[in-house]
């Protein structure tokens, strides 16, 4: 007896994390509608994390960038042999048009009016616009409660992918006391960022300043830090890929902008909130944003 053909989804998504976590939302309604479908997903190396732990992930592809646009040949010869019943790209290439497919999504990328995951969720016709999600797994709960005590937690996130976005230490640090002092009595800190000596550097001035402290640059896979981010009482970061995640794993989050557009990456998930220095949106100098400012967003996520 012929068994019935399983639904194949393509995903073709970020290689940043930010933006790949952003795509997570429509990811997961596509999963939730089609919960028996076989999905392959394709994005960079530093976001492969983002859907290590995706149900119903068949195959994960890791494509970077190279001269000529190479990585985009190397793909579609991958996926080419296949036909697929849907193909997303997060990326608007023509990589959809040159695939053998039932029903087509190019999402335009740039910059447009309204948050991003708003805009994804447009150009797919879904209403409302899911928010973005992580998934975990059991292990990556065990590995977060090892590391996490139970009491509060506040998760830092101190460093960016460029210094205009960065907030000065400082500034983390006597945030972080006016809470642990104030509304999050004996709270400890978990300093989160990611693998590298850039990292490490942006992050030891917070690490150095706060006794106890948890130090987690660079330790942990992307669901791993997914899952200690689900276990703080509250986030604050930089805008960046775990700021993003930080929020799509359901934890108040508090994003602090200067030199990005928080009407467009604010982090969206169930409670987050902004803390955007004064100025042009966008061209705003972090240095300007107070510590009294962001505090006041902090007590409306508490």
């Amino acid at each position: 007896m012929l068994q019935p053909r399983h639904m194949r989804i393509l995903f073709i998504t970020s290689s940043r994390i930010g933006d790949a976590v952003i795509s997570c939302g429509i990811l997961e309604h596509l999963r939730q509608t089609h919960p028996h479908a076989r999905i392959t997903v394709a994005c960079g190396a530093v976001a492969e994390g983002v859907f290590s732990r995706l149900p119903g992930l068949e195959q994960l592809i890791i494509f970077e960038k190279e001269r000529f646009d190479l990585h985009w040949l190397r793909l579609w010869t991958r996926l080419v042999p296949h036909v697929w019943d849907i193909v997303v790209d997060v990326r608007g290439s023509a990589m959809a048009l040159l695939l053998l497919a039932k029903k087509r999504h190019m999402l335009r990328g740039g910059r447009r009016p309204g948050r991003r995951y708003e805009q994804l969720a447009t150009s797919m016709g879904f209403t409302p616009p899911p928010l973005p999600v992580t998934w975990i797994v059991p292990e990556d709960a065990a590995k977060a409660a090892s590391l996490l005590p139970e009491g509060p937690i506040i998760g830092l996130g101190p460093t960016a992918n460029w210094s205009g976005k960065v907030w000065p230490a400082d500034n983390f640090i006597a945030l972080f006391k006016a809470l642990a002092t104030g509304p999050l009595a004996n709270a400890r800190a978990a300093i989160f960022a990611g693998p590298g000596e850039v990292e490490r550097a942006a992050a030891a001035p917070v690490i150095a300043a706060l006794p106890g402290a948890i130090d987690l640059v660079g330790s942990l896979t992307l669901p791993e830090a997914a899952a200690c981010l689900g276990r703080c009482a509250l986030f604050i970061g930089n805008d960046s890929g775990l700021m993003h995640l930080a929020a799509a794993s359901g934890t108040p989050t508090l994003g602090l902008f200067g030199r990005s557009r928080a009407d467009e990456y604010a982090p969206a998930g169930l409670r987050t909130a902004v803390a955007v220095a004064p100025g042009p949106a966008g061209e705003a100098l972090m240095e300007d944003l107070t510590v009294e400012a962001a505090l006041a967003a902090a007590k409306t996520l508490l």
